[in-house]
């Protein structure tokens, strides 16, 4: 038997069988478009954060915990800092990678992600070395600031050059002016600082995402960078080391972390 159709009856088949396909997408995540990225996204960076504990992790329990899934730090009157603390990652020591996490910080805040850091032992779970800054007061977010070493190695907006101190000075700190490095030299803007800084939600959730290379440090918050350092200091710079997470003396704070994800280059 011959069928006769229409045009307009064969556009409206086309129409429904797109619409079914759309649906049956939408309705089941092991489609093979969500399957490729899910496994891509899987074979590029792995979890190191569980969501339930904070086993992999090394820790002072008086300020750090696991609350709703997610790191949880908190001080507060009763219980205040009196040196900077960190909840430092127990899987060795990082040198090349893209380490990608979701933070939330009161406004009192000040925070950081740590690495390339070694331990500052006349504390205990402390760390000197470079870290991307969060504050909740967005002054800093974004920056690269060396603790208890060089000190701010480029502002927020900033793409720097850092050199070394000269031979005749051997103490760090005398090479340190206004919580700067010397050695900032300042390569080009990476954009209005202000600017950079209205893309940062406050008290809300936001993403950062360090990509250490080499001698090369770059700082994104929320897919937009926002300072990238080149490390020419031999004498000072680190290559690899120990990463963390901060939480700074100062009044009664709380940050969170979540989806921390790490890809070795």
């Amino acid at each position: 038997m011959i069928w006769s159709f229409s045009s307009k009856s064969l556009l409206t088949v086309a129409s429904l069988a797109t619409v079914a396909l759309v649906n049956w997408n939408c309705q089941n995540p092991n489609s093979s478009e969500e399957v490729a990225v899910s496994e891509e996204i899987q074979a590029d960076f792995i979890s190191i954060f569980d969501g339930k504990s904070l086993e992999g992790w090394e820790y002072d329990p008086a300020y750090w915990k696991v609350s709703e899934g997610v790191i949880h730090g908190e001080t507060n009157s009763e219980n205040p800092l009196k040196a900077n603390t960190f909840i430092i990652w127990k899987g060795g020591e990082l040198g090349d990678f893209e380490l990608k996490m979701d933070y939330w910080i009161s406004e009192t805040g000040n925070s950081g992600v740590q690495y390339r850091s070694d331990r500052f032992t006349e504390v205990p779970y402390a760390l000197r070395g470079y870290q991307a800054d969060i504050d909740g007061g967005n002054r800093y977010t974004g920056q690269n600031y060396e603790e208890r070493k060089r000190t701010t190695l480029a502002y927020r907006g900033q793409k720097t050059r850092i050199t070394t101190q000269p031979d005749d000075v051997t103490n760090l700190r005398d090479y340190v002016e206004r919580n700067a490095w010397k050695g900032l030299n300042l390569v080009e803007d990476l954009g209005d600082r202000a600017e950079l800084g209205a893309l940062i939600k406050s008290g809300d959730w936001n993403n950062i995402h360090i990509v250490a290379k080499g001698n090369v440090l770059k700082h994104y918050v929320n897919g937009t960078l926002m300072s990238e350092v080149h490390d020419e200091d031999q004498k000072n710079r680190m290559l690899k080391g120990l990463m963390g997470m901060q939480m700074h003396v100062g009044p009664p704070m709380t940050v969170k972390f979540k989806n921390i994800q790490l890809k070795k280059l």
